[in-house]
């Protein structure tokens, strides 16, 4: 039995297994698909996110509160992205404690890859939706979003020694 010692022990139920790594992808993908729908358009989110910048600097214009609105949407797209390509990395991956495997930069390749794929098909989504379109400059900021997230692991790691 020729197992590789980061395997060992792993067994399709327990620690190192399957459901525990995949089960947050497919969950975070439900969401970002939830988040996708005309509840979360721009006309809606704007009505709870425009008084609550208002709220916090109440000197604000017209123009800049919609300028914010525009940048916290922006900002989720990434932010969102680059959880669900940790999530990927993850269950590419199958990290355990004390893992002493090097990084490999194929999983976060792949990673990247099935973020951006979910991208595409998150805006094609959205071409079904009223109050949504879909858009090329989306997928580019949840691919960017993607990177940015597994440069920020990649990173941490490095700072911490994990490889």
């Amino acid at each position: 039995m020729n197992e590789p010692a980061s395997s060992r022990g792993r067994t399709s139920f327990g620690p190192g297994s399957g459901p525990g790594y995949w089960l947050p992808v497919v969950g975070w993908m439900a969401l970002i698909f939830v988040l996708s729908t005309d509840t979360f358009s721009g006309g809606q989110t704007s009505r709870i996110l425009a008084p609550l910048l208002r709220w916090l600097f109440p000197g604000l214009s017209e123009h800049a509160s919609a300028l914010g609105v525009f940048g916290v949407r922006k900002a989720a797209h990434v932010i969102v992205y680059a959880v669900l390509a940790w999530l990927w990395w993850r269950a590419l991956r199958r990290p355990v404690r004390h893992d002493p495997r090097p990084w490999q930069w194929r999983p976060a390749g792949l990673a990247l890859l099935f973020s951006a794929s979910y991208a595409v098909s998150d805006e094609f989504h959205q071409s079904f939706t009223t109050a949504r379109t879909p858009s090329a400059w989306d997928v580019l900021l949840d691919t960017a979003g993607a990177a940015a997230g597994l440069l920020v692991l990649w990173r941490f790691g490095r700072w911490r020694r994990w490889w």
